[in-house]
């Protein structure tokens, strides 16, 4: 992508969801994890809906003239820290691989930030693998800085 390209925001609609789970897949942790083959599983219809019907949840896409050159979910999460303030969490962040370098992924963050300061959020959080050490860098560089220790709990490895 050549910087002077103009990148639009908006909400993802399920006719997106082919195109997004193909960029969520185009990782080394995303092949393993994500279903990305002519048949897009019913889970992430399901998923979609779910987050479409939440006042406090989006997929937001990227566009370059018309094609998606991006995504990532938005939520916002009310809590009682910060004073009761809210916070907007971003995850599942992605560029396709041919606009990576071009700077979509620092413009879809800065307008999650933007969102996030309209809305009155006290803190923008995100987190991503430390097998990603690119991604991390780049995080870094935008003005995210290590701050807790993140931990999962992965249901699906355990028994019953």
């Amino acid at each position: 992508m050549h910087r002077d390209r103009s990148v639009t925001f908006r909400e993802a609609t399920r006719d997106d969801l082919p195109a997004i789970v193909r960029l969520l897949a185009d990782d080394p942790l995303g092949a393993i994890r994500e279903s990305a083959g002519s048949v897009i599983p019913d889970a992430y219809f399901s998923a979609f809906d779910a987050i479409e019907k939440d006042a406090n949840n989006t997929v937001i896409v990227a566009e370059i003239d018309g094609t998606i050159a991006g995504t990532m979910q938005l939520t916002y999460i009310p809590g009682l820290t910060y004073t009761g303030g809210e916070r907007a969490q971003i995850e599942g962040v992605r560029v396709a691989a041919e606009h990576r370098g071009g700077g979509v992924g620092q413009a879809l963050i800065g307008w999650a930030i933007d969102q996030a300061r309209a809305r009155g959020c006290r803190v923008v959080q995100l987190t991503t693998d430390r097998q990603r050490p690119a991604s991390i860098r780049f995080y870094q560089k935008i003005g995210f800085r290590p701050s807790h220790m993140g931990m999962k709990f992965h249901l699906t490895d355990q028994p019953g």
